[in-house]
């Protein structure tokens, strides 16, 4: 019954609205995760509570994932190149990934940074719900799509800047134990930012093929 459906759907014009859906979905995880980062930062949420949460979002983020792949090998129809799928899908996972070890660290350490870890942090945000939005439009309105995945690359060169800021200020002062781990906080980010980025391409490179 389920490859029936499938095969309809492809039939149909809809697998490929399916197929971006499960990456639709893994981005949202993402953002999940990016919200208990920030909650973790501020000191909304205690560090070993985020540690449980996040174990949690980057399940659905992994249930996701294998949800593509198994996609990916029964469907006809695919709205971009399948390696270029797998390869956003990766990235989002490895933004999911980071951010979890983020929390893990701040865990660990014993830390917290400041108001510019949580810049960084919106910025990786808004860039997540540009990438959403180009998946969203990808089909229908594909010039839409491709001006939101710009956006996205963007967005983690602003985090890059901000990264750059902020460690210019942590290591302002006298070096000790503390400010080494703030340090690897910061830097934990920026890595996220750079998980971004691999996104942004990996859409505008399929984007790009799709046109040709």
């Amino acid at each position: 019954m389920i490859r029936l459906r499938r095969v309809l759907d492809d039939l149909a014009g809809r697998a490929p609205k399916r197929v971006l859906a499960i990456v639709i979905a893994q981005i949202d995880a993402a953002l999940e995760g990016v919200a208990l980062a920030v909650a973790v930062t501020i000191g909304e949420v205690e560090p070993p509570l985020a540690r449980l949460r996040i174990a949690e979002i980057e399940h659905d983020g992994d249930a996701h994932r294998g949800r593509l792949v198994a996609e990916l090998a029964a469907t006809l129809a695919t709205p971009i190149d399948r390696e270029d799928l797998f390869r956003l899908s990766r990235s989002v996972d490895d933004v999911l990934d980071h951010l979890r070890d983020y929390v893990r660290e701040t865990d660990l350490y014993g830390v917290r940074l400041d108001g510019g870890a949580v810049a960084m942090l919106e910025q990786v945000a808004i860039g997540l719900r540009d990438l959403r939005r180009a998946l969203d439009r990808l089909v229908d309105r594909p010039a839409e799509a491709a001006e939101a995945a710009l956006a996205a690359h963007k967005r983690s060169g602003r985090v890059r800047h901000l990264y750059a800021q902020g460690l210019a200020e942590v290591l302002s002062g006298e070096i000790t134990a503390r400010v080494l781990k703030q340090r690897e906080l910061l830097r934990r980010l920026d890595v996220v930012g750079l998980r971004l980025a691999e996104c942004a391409d990996a859409l505008a490179d399929a984007m790009l093929k799709r046109s040709l």
